[in-house]
């Protein structure tokens, strides 16, 4: 059984400017997942709407990108097809650019189309980037005549198209690490999690942690993530003031389907 100590994490915060304007031009109306179980040979088809969110007309670009991230934070834009589960070459969108009038809405019609392979199983996906095209900044003048660059914020949207292949693929997990760490003054429970299976989870993550003497201290949870195959992320959980000595912790990644997983551990706080 692994014991973790704790200690302390240093966390900086990056401070934007007072120019730099954070309200999104464009925005996607109908969610940033797009998510289907399909089977070998067979076509999914539907549209996306996206919203002008501002009192001028707004040119928006269209382009499909692969994903991959890790739980350190790390993400991946790879050119479609890259990666190994990359389902862009099976996606079509139209149009790839197109003008949406002030305070309107205007669709992205899609097609997914699964290849007649019965080889295929478990999760495949890819980004669909919705970009507004803008200019990052403009130069205005003072009343004395002397130019000022006015930074803009452009904000992209990454819409991840999800295909299972039924109800197919292996579902596994693994605790890449497991760390206690004080964040703006609270303890947490760090978990990072690896999918190294064959189908994308959304697991359900919580710790039930006993004193030593076996009494239960409570379960805390954390937010649901999803987890794609060969991808990982990281789960933080919570944790109340706890008086200095050991602890268990049964650790549990719940897919709220048939599929549990479980580790255990132990914490020491000193």
């Amino acid at each position: 059984m692994k014991t973790l100590r704790i200690g302390v994490l240093i966390w900086c915060a990056l401070l934007l400017p007072s120019w730099a304007a954070l309200a999104a031009e464009i925005s996607v109306v109908d969610g940033l997942v797009q998510e289907f179980a399909v089977e070998p040979g067979r076509k999914v088809e539907g549209k996306l709407l996206v919203r002008n969110n501002t009192d001028k007309e707004q040119q928006v670009r269209i382009y499909q990108t692969d994903y991959l991230f890790r739980a350190n934070g790390d993400n991946t834009y790879g050119e479609p097809g890259s990666a190994p589960r990359s389902n862009s070459s099976w996606s079509t969108f139209t149009p790839r650019e197109l003008v949406i009038p002030a305070r309107e809405t205007s669709p992205v019609f899609y097609a997914v189309q699964v290849p007649p392979d019965q080889k295929l199983v478990g999760t495949y996906w890819s980004m669909l980037m919705v970009e507004p095209v803008s200019a990052s900044f403009d130069i205005a003048r003072t009343e004395d005549g002397r130019p000022v660059v006015n930074i803009r914020t452009v904000i992209r949207y990454g819409v991840q198209f999800v295909t299972n292949i039924g109800d197919s693929g292996r579902r596994e997990i693994k605790f890449l690490d497991k760390q206690l760490v004080l964040k703006d003054g609270e303890l947490i429970l760090r978990l990072d999690i690896e999918n190294t299976g064959e189908k994308g989870l959304r697991p359900s993550v919580w710790a039930e942690l006993y004193n030593k003497d076996g009494t239960s201290v409570g379960r805390f949870g954390s937010e649901q993530l999803r987890i794609y195959p060969g991808c990982s992320a990281r789960f933080d959980i919570g944790l109340p003031q706890l008086a200095k000595g050991q602890y268990s912790a049964l650790i549990v990644a719940d897919n709220l389907d048939d599929y549990v997983f479980g580790a255990q551990c132990t914490l020491r706080i000193e």
